[in-house]
């Protein structure tokens, strides 16, 4: 039984000589959408990389009651800074306050008449990482009613904007992204099944005459089978070679001042899935033409 089916994979591998500028050309279209995938993939994967980098972060500012026991602030900074994701936390005293109000003003920042009634309360700027795991609906809210809810705090300020852009960009990508990819997957669909008719046409005496003899259908398509899953893989992995010849020569095209963007790879396993599903596509589209 191995035996068999070995040579019946041989063989299958055999016959792409059959028809070789079909094959090659059918290899060349798996490639190159392959690598139109892999620059989708590159530019969705090198933009979140730089979203959740630059505004992957939500700031709220959190002021204290006016008067508040020293020890009570203390007990809800350090509530804080046990939340999740948090990524910073920077504490303010009211004398510091009051400092750093002084500098920002300059020379008309002279405020040493209010160091013995000093009118600023105890303040805080927590800054929060948002991963992909954590951008849900109503992340940012919830958060905020834990801040709020801390029992020293008067009120907390941030700005939506921040904790809405990640969400919506990982809302545009999902709604352009499998559209294109069920477009792509088509072509190589459609490529690889005209080229197995193709070899099926030019071989249809061959099969009737297996056909007659007895011979199973497994026997007769195996073969042909094989062939997609030869032109799918190997289509695959010259399309990710070639992206990555690509992306070789580009990563540093927007490594300078202002921008200093280093143009990522993709992890390996989005390559993975890639090579994958083209081989998948390619091996299913040879069932649908064998048939």
């Amino acid at each position: 039984m191995i035996g068999q089916f070995l040579r019946l994979t041989l063989r299958g591998i055999a016959d792409i000589r059959l028809h070789p500028w079909a094959q090659l050309l059918t290899l060349v279209a798996v490639a190159m959408v392959t690598l139109l995938t892999g620059f989708i993939l590159l530019g969705l994967f090198n933009v979140n990389q730089q979203l959740l980098k630059t505004r992957g972060e939500v700031e709220f500012q959190v002021y204290w009651k006016t008067g508040l026991p020293a020890e009570a602030v203390l007990e809800d900074w350090a509530a804080i800074r046990k939340l999740d994701h948090l990524a910073d936390l920077k504490t303010f005293t009211p004398e510091n306050a009051l400092t750093e109000l002084a500098s920002a003003l300059g020379e008309t920042g002279d405020f040493s008449w209010l160091a013995d009634n000093n009118p600023l309360p105890y303040s805080g700027l927590a800054s929060f990482a948002v991963p992909p795991e954590a951008q849900q609906e109503g992340w940012a809210e919830t958060l905020l009613t834990r801040l709020n809810a801390l029992p020293g705090v008067d009120k907390v300020n941030y700005t939506p904007f921040q904790a809405d852009l990640a969400q919506g960009w990982r809302t545009v990508t999902r709604l352009i992204f499998w559209p294109i990819l069920g477009f792509l997957g088509l072509i190589v669909s459609l490529v690889v099944h005209n080229t197995i008719k193709l070899s099926l046409l030019t071989r249809m005496d061959e099969v009737e005459i297996l056909s007659l003899v007895g011979a199973r259908p497994s026997y007769i398509r195996w073969p042909l089978l094989t062939g997609g899953f030869i032109q799918g893989l190997f289509g695959a992995a010259a399309g990710i070679g070639l992206l990555k010849a690509v992306h070789s020569a580009a990563a540093d095209v927007l490594n300078f001042p202002p921008f200093l963007i280093e143009i990522q790879f993709l992890p390996w396993q989005q390559l993975a899935i890639l090579a994958a599903a083209v081989t998948l596509v390619s091996t299913l589209s040879s069932w649908v033409a064998v048939k």
